[in-house]
């Protein structure tokens, strides 16, 4: 049962101002970031704060429903799904990071048709290292289906910072690359590259880079992205050069260019035999020495017949 819930709402989406149906009840909801005064527009919160400081912040929560309800609020530490979409820890896995930095009240009760905001506090640990430390912040309302129990909650992201030395840095690692050629000996064929992008430095970065295979023939080149990563976080990519000869040794050149770090390169260098290319060299030798021994054959039986003319010609 318990394991079923904190599936189930590791799958919630958090997206801001967007109305989420709760599986259990009828409700629909929106939770967004505000003033005291209500919504105010923005789509997540971003503070920087220096290690001891805290502040104030507010939520606002809108009931679309045709029922009062009460909603549980809660934060915890963020993180980056597979396909690099945001979401925050379920509420059964405890936080360690950003998550702890909140202190919210445990629930609200709206009105049908209403929105309330409800002030919250942020506070950075003393002690802190500085960077980034992702949270979301959700308001949620827990049913049943049947005898499973489920938790729905709509919330938007905190992108929290500790002020301090920033350390942008990134990786690139376990590059791999498989040529996927043709028996067309003059049609190219493809590489398929495969690495692991790391975010190894203590803030949040967008990791665009150059994948790049160099051949006798020339170089292929085609722009990879890893999207966003936290700091610590890993994520791996493939993609597909088009257009490359497998014509011996082959140079794949993985390189990662995030704004304001330095670059990151990887390198492989694997060798391809040319099949097809070798097939059409040893086809035409073959027909050239065919075509050479024929000719020389042709020869000599001209030359056998010239002698046995003149052989002929003196009896």
């Amino acid at each position: 049962m318990r394991r079923a819930v904190a599936v189930l709402a590791a799958l919630a989406v958090l997206l801001p101002a967007a109305p989420a149906a709760a599986a259990p009840t009828s409700v629909t909801w929106t939770v967004q970031p505000a003033s005291a005064a209500g919504p105010d527009g923005r789509r997540w919160i971003e503070r920087t704060l220096d290690p001891g400081r805290r502040i104030t912040e507010h939520l606002a929560v809108r009931n679309l429903g045709d029922t009062s309800a009460v909603f549980a609020l809660s934060a915890a530490d963020g993180y980056l799904t597979a396909k690099g979409r945001f979401n925050m820890l379920p509420s059964d896995q405890k936080s360690v990071g950003g998550g702890t930095w909140v202190s919210v009240p445990e629930s609200v009760t709206v009105g049908a048709g209403k929105t309330v905001v409800v002030p919250f506090s942020i506070t950075a640990p003393v002690g802190i290292t500085p960077g980034d430390h992702p949270a979301g912040i959700a308001a949620s309302i827990a049913g049943r289906q049947g005898t499973v129990q489920i938790e729905s909650r709509v919330g938007f992201r905190l992108l929290l910072r500790a002020s301090g030395t920033l350390r942008p840095s990134v990786t690139a690692d376990e590059i791999n690359m498989r040529y996927a050629g043709t028996w067309n000996p003059f049609q190219p064929g493809a590489v398929e590259v495969s690495y692991t992008s790391a975010n190894t430095g203590n803030v949040r970065l967008e990791v665009p880079g150059t994948a790049a295979v160099s051949s006798p023939a020339g170089t292929r080149t085609v722009q990879v992205t890893a999207g966003e990563l936290l700091p610590g976080g890993t994520r791996s990519v493939s993609t597909r050069i088009d257009g490359v000869w497998g014509l011996g040794r082959l140079r794949t050149t993985v390189t990662l260019t995030p704004a304001g770090a330095p670059p990151a390169t990887a390198t492989l260098t694997t060798w391809v035999m040319p099949w097809p290319q070798l097939l059409v060299v040893v086809a035409a030798a073959l027909l050239i020495a065919a075509w050479r021994l024929r000719r020389r054959h042709l020869r000599s039986m001209l030359a056998r017949a010239r002698e046995e003319g003149r052989r002929s010609a003196t009896r």
